[in-house]
């Protein structure tokens, strides 16, 4: 079981959001093996503060299946959840059943 669809507002400022943002949001796909929905602040806020964007949707898998092609765009953009691909993923990747092992032997049941 698990998580099937992570949300993640945010509002990263324009360098770090450049250097991180899409990064960071793929493998929090990848080590939860879930969707992440991540809604970003755009646009200059004062002379000071400007926000990033670039808000978008990565699978489980860690690919980017949606974003706004207008990196500082507002509105809506949509993907499609598959369940069938996040089983196919946690099969190939069983992440939680090596964890469940780790956790066992580190409390001496192994």
């Amino acid at each position: 079981m698990g998580a099937t669809v992570l949300l993640v507002p945010s509002a990263f400022t324009k360098v770090t959001g450049a250097a991180h943002w899409e990064v960071l949001l793929r493998a929090r796909a990848i080590e939860c093996q879930a969707y992440v929905v991540a809604a970003a602040q755009a646009g200059r806020h004062n002379e000071k503060r400007e926000s990033y964007g670039h808000s978008l949707v990565v699978d489980p898998w860690g690919e980017v299946v949606a974003r706004f092609e207008d990196p500082l765009a507002t509105g809506v953009i949509t993907a499609d959840v598959d369940p069938a691909l996040i089983d196919r993923v946690r099969a190939k990747m069983p992440i939680r059943e090596h964890q469940a092992a780790g956790r066992r032997r580190y409390l001496g049941a192994e």
